[in-house]
């Protein structure tokens, strides 16, 4: 049982923080957590994000971490994206294993267990381990498809992945998945690796249905803008998008508003369409009694 939560201010839209962060003049990150002392020897439960701006966010974290071993404090991370999460296999001779990196750097800071929702390469809800971290995975599925249902009322709605990786979040629906079809890296482009999504099929019927598309995160877009389409051609009649995590880069929210019939996201990370709390869910993973935080 976690006796005190810990909470960043990246974390503030949700819970009142009580750990500080500031940025020296050269800078180099300043962390303080303000009640240390009713840390030492207890299960401490970080409420932290480590995106967006994640390479500061994961130092942040892993001064807080760090600071907490020091006291012999046991520490779970709450966090609810976890940052380069899609970087777990290689496709390059040579690539960096970005998630195991990540991983293994937090628990070697300080993190016991880290909790987050719909982890990108665990494709299941539970407890799992992955470069000796231990990570509680919660998924935010019926969440979404609760919230999908009140926005389209008592129609029926068919609950479907734009592809095979996000077919543990529509499998209990009895949805069905999508396939992808993806490009190579873009060579001309040096700066981003970036590979385009050149198109999704479909092997089932959507005619006069209402559908809803989805998958653990909208980065770009592109996967879920080939979706909709798909489905559109297909002659579905209402069409919604929802994501557990929403990047909306390169002005896909608004591409995706005008091609849908509605948009949104938990808010995981915080975006105009994040529209379904997943605070609970954090709070219910680490079953904690918050201490208040200090004044």
């Amino acid at each position: 049982m976690v006796s005190m939560y810990l909470i960043a201010p990246n974390f503030s839209d949700l819970m009142e923080p009580n750990v500080e962060f500031k940025t020296f003049p050269d800078g180099d990150s300043y962390a303080r957590i303000n009640d240390i002392s009713k840390c030492q020897g207890e299960d401490v439960a970080l409420f932290h994000r480590l995106y967006p701006k994640q390479n500061t966010a994961i130092f942040n974290a892993c001064q807080i971490l760090h600071t907490l071993k020091r006291v012999g404090a046991r520490t779970t991370l709450v966090s609810p994206y976890l940052p380069y999460s899609r970087q777990d296999k290689t496709f390059l001779m040579g690539e960096a294993l970005s998630a195991q990196v990540l991983c293994k750097l937090l628990n070697d800071f300080g993190a016991v267990k880290l909790v987050t929702v719909d982890c990108h390469f665990l494709k299941k809800e539970g407890e799992s381990e992955y470069a000796n971290l231990k990570i509680h995975n919660i998924s935010a599925n019926k969440l979404l498809v609760e919230h999908a249902r009140k926005k389209i009322g008592l129609e029926h709605l068919e609950v479907i992945s734009p592809d095979q990786g996000a077919n543990y979040l529509v499998s209990e629906f009895g949805g069905k998945s999508m396939s992808k079809v993806r490009g190579d890296y873009d060579k001309d482009n040096g700066a981003e690796a970036y590979r385009s999504v050149q198109k999704v099929e479909r092997e089932f019927d959507v005619d006069g249905k209402n559908i809803l598309i989805m998958d653990d995160m909208i980065s770009t877009g592109g996967t879920m803008i080939k979706a909709v389409e798909n489905v559109k051609k297909g002659k579905a009649r209402k069409v919604f998008c929802a994501a557990t995590h929403g990047f909306f880069l390169n002005d896909s929210l608004e591409k995706l508003k005008k091609i849908s019939d509605g948009v949104f996201t938990t808010n995981s990370i915080p975006n105009p369409v994040a529209e379904v709390d997943i605070l609970p869910l954090l709070k219910g993973a680490v079953e904690a009694k918050p201490a208040a935080p200090s004044q």
